[in-house]
């Protein structure tokens, strides 16, 4: 029997839409599950239906699909979404495989796609053993010529996302985006921060004047919407990791040092984060200490770096990469006994433990070999990352449970 392949999200743009066709000229059945007008307008491909029903109501209607269609793979970018989390759980009890997409856990040039779950989802092991074990034959990692900026084509498709999506809302009354804000508020605060770039710039070259390496630490925000630092940590989005960072560095950290707070080249600006960060370094008596930039080079800024404090960010991998400590507040696939700092943050400040070059370098080699993809999801070039990412998935897996339950009448896409 063929594969039959289900798409569920993908990023922005037609990233899935293209990998469905090469999939598709393999021999596989192709699938799609449209949830607003953003995922109806990038997939033209035969094979969709529309979910117009209530969240509560997907587990069955998805159920049902994955029986009617004999599906054996699902493919899906963020395992977090509370839909996609649904359909992870379905693929375990149906014997679908899963495959699950994010930004890369190396940086850059390099997209993550990996059976079963990803970050602290990830059935890799955590023993550092392990990876120095299964590391010995395998190639380095070795991303093809650097990627130029593609932040240009990401920003096009991601308007041309939510235009649909607002523009074909009536088509999905019940839809709700897993994001904290709707797709007009989005734009109305790209907007308002693409106005205040230049000032932003400014602003930021201003804070970085005469900082010095070894001089400071870095904690770089994660988007507040990012489900891996909602799913994968405490925290319920980036204020409160900002607060325990900035409040255990005022509180701790040598009287010299100083802290970088740097906001994610993706946030929408809905969230002023330069007052907020400001604010605390304020009332934590470390006004003085704490620098915010809102624009710079984050591999030289991570490259002069005491060391790294993160939720869960890939920027953690950079600093690996770069031998600079890093402290995890959350749960990473990166954060191994001999990688980051296993000890309290408190700690952190005076004793940073730098990670083993070796086994960083063993990491990165069975990375490479068991879910990393050399390219990006928007960048020049893609059909050799695409044709990379269909071998991945149509790679032998083990077989498929049966799968019982009576056919739905499905709608097809319109």
């Amino acid at each position: 029997m063929s594969r039959q392949v289900l798409f569920l999200q993908g990023p922005p743009g037609r990233f899935f839409a293209d990998l469905a066709e090469i999939l598709r000229q393999r021999g596989c059945g192709v699938h799609r599950v449209n949830f607003n007008g953003g995922d109806q307008a990038s997939w033209r491909m035969p094979g969709a239906v529309n979910y117009r029903g209530r969240t509560r109501d997907w587990r069955d209607f998805l159920s049902a699909l994955l029986a009617a269609r004999k599906i054996t793979d699902i493919v899906l970018f963020g395992d977090c979404r509370p839909l996609h989390r649904v359909a992870a759980s379905l693929a375990r009890d149906m014997g679908a495989v899963l495959h699950v997409f994010e930004e890369g856990y190396l940086r850059p040039d390099w997209i993550t796609l990996e059976r079963g779950g990803v970050n602290a989802h990830s059935p890799m092991d955590r023993d550092p053993d392990w990876y120095r074990t299964t590391a010995v034959g395998l190639p380095p990692a070795q991303a093809s010529a650097p990627l130029p900026s593609s932040l240009g084509r990401r920003a096009l498709a991601c308007l041309a996302y939510y235009a649909a999506e607002i523009a074909l809302r009536p088509a999905f009354p019940r839809h709700r985006t897993h994001r904290p804000w709707g797709a007009l508020t989005e734009a109305g605060g790209w907007i308002a921060r693409l106005a205040r770039q230049g000032a932003a710039q400014r602003r930021s070259r201003t804070a970085l004047t005469g900082l010095r390496p070894g001089d400071y630490f870095i904690l770089p925000l994660q988007l507040d919407s990012d489900y891996q630092l909602r799913v994968h940590s405490t925290f319920h989005g980036m204020r409160p990791a900002l607060r325990r960072a900035l409040t255990s560095f005022a509180r701790h950290a040598p009287a010299d040092a100083l802290l970088v707070v740097k906001t994610h080249p993706l946030d929408n600006g809905l969230i002023d984060w330069r007052r907020a960060a400001l604010s605390l370094a304020r009332t934590e008596g470390v006004a003085g200490r704490v620098v915010f930039v809102e624009a710079g080079d984050i591999v030289e800024l991570v490259g002069g770096a005491r060391g790294v404090v993160t939720v869960n960010s890939t920027t953690g991998t950079l600093a690996l990469a770069a031998g600079r400590p890093v402290k995890v507040l959350g749960r990473a696939v990166y954060d191994i006994d001999g990688l980051t700092h296993q000890g309290p943050l408190d700690d952190f400040w005076n004793a940073p433990s730098a990670p083993d070059p070796d086994l960083y370098e063993a990491f990165r080699r069975v990375l490479a070999n068991r879910c990393l993809i050399a390219g990006g999801f928007y960048a020049g070039g893609m059909r050799a990352t695409l044709a990379a990412c269909a071998d991945r998935i149509l790679a032998p897996h083990a077989g498929r449970s049966s799968v019982a339950s009576p056919l739905l009448e499905l709608a097809p896409a319109e």
